[in-house]
């Protein structure tokens, strides 16, 4: 299914009436790992800015034992401090990088924010080096505009 293609269907889910914010989220993360078969690892983390952590929220794919995670560490962390979009062609090639398993090939994670406030980010894991590209970014950047909605 094409990114065009996804996004009435993300839009959707997140005017959806009838579940809660968590489940709305966990249904986007569904929707795109079945739907994007380079994406294996889909998952959403949420800020906590007064302990400059943050903290796993509704994912599809391997468990993680990375459910907290600080500002600054690995790619989620760096991106809670850098407010920008983060694209890791190969992991192996990131000084600092939380490895999650050895299947993961390549990463990209996408701020959220709500108000100009940066309140998390979506995370997408690869077991593919190399397969994210702009068009990536930009339907992420629109999931996450989706998904901001849900927290005004």
């Amino acid at each position: 299914m094409t990114f065009q293609e996804l996004e009435p269907k993300v839009i959707a889910i997140t005017t959806d009436a009838t579940h809660t914010r968590d489940e709305k989220l966990l249904a986007i993360c569904t929707l795109l790992n079945e739907n994007i078969d380079y994406y294996n690892w889909v998952g959403f983390y949420f800020a906590n800015h007064e302990t400059k952590t943050l903290h796993l929220g509704p994912y599809i794919g391997a468990e993680t034992d990375h459910t907290v995670i600080p500002f600054g560490k690995g790619i989620c962390g760096q991106v809670a401090e850098s407010n920008a979009n983060f694209v890791v062609p190969d992991v192996a090639a990131q000084d600092n990088y939380i490895a999650c398993s050895f299947t993961v090939k390549s990463e990209i994670v996408v701020p959220l924010f709500v108000d100009g406030k940066n309140i998390g980010q979506i995370d997408i894991d690869s077991h593919v080096i190399d397969p994210f590209t702009a068009d990536d970014e930009r339907f992420l950047e629109f999931v996450n505009v989706q998904v901001a909605q849900l927290f005004a």
